[in-house]
C-alpha cells in the first residue's frame, strides 16, 4: 500500500460554481472522504432554513461538530475534502484552525467562475431538481455580496479553476 500524505482540500466559488462537482471528483481518489454541507444540511436542519441568517445558524452549528471530526480524519492518514463553501474571511479563518490543528497539507481550490455562467448552471440546477437547496437568483445575488476572493496572504495553497 502507498503512502500519501493526507491533505485538507476545501473549495472556494459562489453558488452553482461546480463546487459539489469538483468535491466528488477529488473525493473518487482512495482515502478520501467528502464531507458535504449541503447533505448534512439537509438532513439535520432542512425543515428549519427558509432565511439566509437561518444557513448562518444552522452552518454554524454543523461546522462545530465539523472541525473535530475532519481533525480526526486527517490525523488517522485519510485526505478529507470539505464541500463547505470557503467564500468569507471567517469561514477560511475556521478552515485554516482544521489545517492548523492537523498538521496537514491542504489545498484550497478556487472556482473563478462569472456569475452570469453560476446563475445559468443555478436555473439549470434548480430545474432539474437533484440539489438539495433550490436557489433563486436574488438569493445568488445576496450570497455573492458577501464573497471574498482568497489571498495569498491568508496563508493557504491555493489552485485557480476556470471554466472550460
Amino acid at each position: 500500500m502507498s503512502q500519501t500524505t493526507p491533505t485538507l482540500h476545501l473549495i472556494c466559488g459562489k453558488p452553482a460554481a461546480g463546487k459539489s462537482t469538483l468535491t466528488a471528483r477529488l473525493g473518487q481518489q482512495p482515502r478520501t472522504v467528502v464531507i458535504a454541507e449541503d447533505d448534512w444540511l439537509a438532513m439535520l436542519y432542512g425543515d428549519q432554513m427558509s432565511t439566509l441568517s437561518d444557513y448562518v445558524r444552522c452552518a454554524g452549528r454543523l461546522r462545530g461538530i465539523v472541525k473535530p471530526h475532519a481533525i480526526a480524519l486527517l490525523r488517522a492518514g485519510v485526505t478529507v475534502v470539505l464541500d463547505f463553501p470557503a467564500n468569507t474571511l471567517e469561514t477560511r479563518r475556521w478552515m485554516r484552525g482544521i489545517v492548523e490543528a492537523a498538521g496537514t497539507a491542504h489545498c484550497l481550490h478556487l472556482l473563478d467562475v462569472p456569475d452570469d455562467i453560476c446563475k445559468a448552471r443555478l436555473q439549470a440546477r434548480n430545474a432539474r431538481g437533484d440539489h438539495p437547496f433550490a436557489v433563486t437568483e436574488a438569493q445568488f445575488d445576496r450570497i455573492a455580496k458577501h464573497f471574498v476572493t482568497p489571498t495569498a496572504d491568508e496563508g493557504f495553497n491555493i489552485v485557480r479553476h476556470q471554466p472550460e
